[in-house]
């Protein structure tokens, strides 16, 4: 993946001391970058080839025939990839992406110790995620505590929370939840949190609160992908993989949702180059990460059992289920998915409209091999297993304004509410 790197508003953005991070490559911006979403319609093929020759950044994978591609132009390249395309319908997503991360990026002080529900008015440094899970801990200390799932490629630990209702910990089966797993995804961390702090923060309250929590133990992990993360925020607001080097290769990363030792050698669901965003490894397992996290899945799978495994993902408003490798496989209980997925979906519009549409992740989006929703389910043994894909469908596409943080959060609540109260 060619670098993008972040705009000079953030250029002030710190991380604690004690976050590991590797000397700094030099910054560009993103003034005057265009985002354009490009009809495909019968020239999949030809699109593909303009955006290759070019060596244009992508936000979703390529075009399929009769879809979409949305695409990230550069100022030098606009001209040329405007006279390569003519032929093609296109529509702005965003017409100067430099001002849109400008106006995403306005991260507000967090006061440590309070944990509230004013968090969720802005995206934050990663110090700041780490003190607002520990400040949760604090807030609910006879039920929670911080947990970690390894560390990453440059020694950054996995930090999430567990939390446990009356019965105490350890003695229910569990639910994880994993987010920026993909690290410009930043709505997927708030979103995670979100969830985390109102089952908490309602659990004495709330009777359906309280009847999940004591019913189940949860795990979450809002950043799974630390080092990527932190390199969105001090160096490439678009940068997607881990921060892995490659033998051979001055690209950098892997894409820890195709490292996973589950169909990982199937051919169409990600990439053998070191550079491509989809970068799948040398071999299965080989992004630390990876290992950490499995390793962690089946250890908790073992001592008290896996009902419900989550990866939160964005964008495209999308709920779904196993598999990602084969469109032409789906689990045995597919249909108790499907179902669940509508009754989901159905719950999330009634907030606020929003729609999201559900299915198989390989007929629903595209083909995914080693992937952890696979993984969870056919390996580790979870009851459950799905993936979603949060807003929006392309209008800010990875650059969502934080005026949408909080409603992401509500409506994401009411699909999981209705999963929870309906698995059986």
């Amino acid at each position: 993946m060619k670098s993008l790197t972040l705009l000079t508003a953030l250029l002030g953005l710190t991380t604690a001391t004690s976050i590991r991070s590797e000397a700094r490559p030099k910054r560009t911006v993103y003034d005057g970058y265009k985002v354009l979403r490009v009809a495909a319609g019968d020239d999949a093929a030809k699109l593909n080839k303009i955006i290759a020759d070019l060596d244009l950044e992508t936000w979703k994978g390529a075009a399929k025939v009769g879809g979409h591609a949305d695409v990230v132009i550069p100022p030098s390249k606009l001209s040329l990839f405007k006279a390569q395309a003519a032929g093609f319908e296109t529509l702005t997503m965003h017409e100067d992406l430099g001002v849109s991360i400008s106006n995403e990026s306005g991260f507000q002080t967090y006061a440590a110790g309070t944990a509230d529900q004013t968090w969720f008015n802005s995206y934050h440094p990663y110090a700041d995620h780490l003190t607002f899970l520990r400040d949760l801990v604090a807030a609910h200390p006879n039920q929670s505590e911080i947990v970690t799932s390894g560390t990453s490629s440059q020694g950054n630990t996995i930090t999430g929370i567990r939390f446990w209702g009356s019965a105490g910990k350890g003695v229910k089966p569990a639910i994880v939840f994993h987010a920026t797993v993909h690290a410009r995804e930043w709505i997927t961390n708030m979103v995670a949190e979100y969830q985390a702090w109102y089952l908490l923060q309602n659990y004495g309250s709330d009777a359906t609160v309280r009847s999940f929590v004591d019913k189940y133990e949860f795990y979450i992990f809002p950043i799974v992908n630390p080092d990527g993360f932190i390199f969105t925020q001090t160096n490439t607001r678009l940068w997607r993989k881990n921060r892995q080097s490659n033998s051979g290769s001055t690209c950098i990363g892997r894409d820890i949702n195709r490292n996973w030792p589950i169909q990982w050698s199937a051919s169409g669901g990600a990439s053998t180059s070191p550079c491509a965003e989809d970068y799948k490894g040398q071999k299965q397992s080989d992004a630390p990460e990876t290992t950490a996290l499995a390793a962690t899945l089946n250890r908790i799978k073992a001592a008290q059992g896996l009902k419900l495994f989550i990866d939160w993902h964005s964008y495209s408003q999308l709920f779904m289920s196993p598999y990602g490798y084969t469109c032409s496989s789906v689990p045995a209980k597919n249909a108790e998915y499907q179902a669940l997925s509508k009754g989901a979906v159905a719950a999330i519009k009634a907030v606020y409209g929003t729609t999201f549409n559900y299915g198989p992740i390989c007929s629903t989006i595209y083909k995914t091999t080693g992937s952890s929703v696979d993984y969870a389910l056919d390996v580790t043994g979870a009851d459950y297993s799905f993936t979603l894909e949060l807003r929006d469908t392309g209008a800010n596409g990875f650059v969502l304004p934080a005026a949408q943080i909080l409603p992401s959060g509500v409506e994401a609540w009411a699909g999981l509410k209705y999963l929870l109260a309906n698995m059986k």
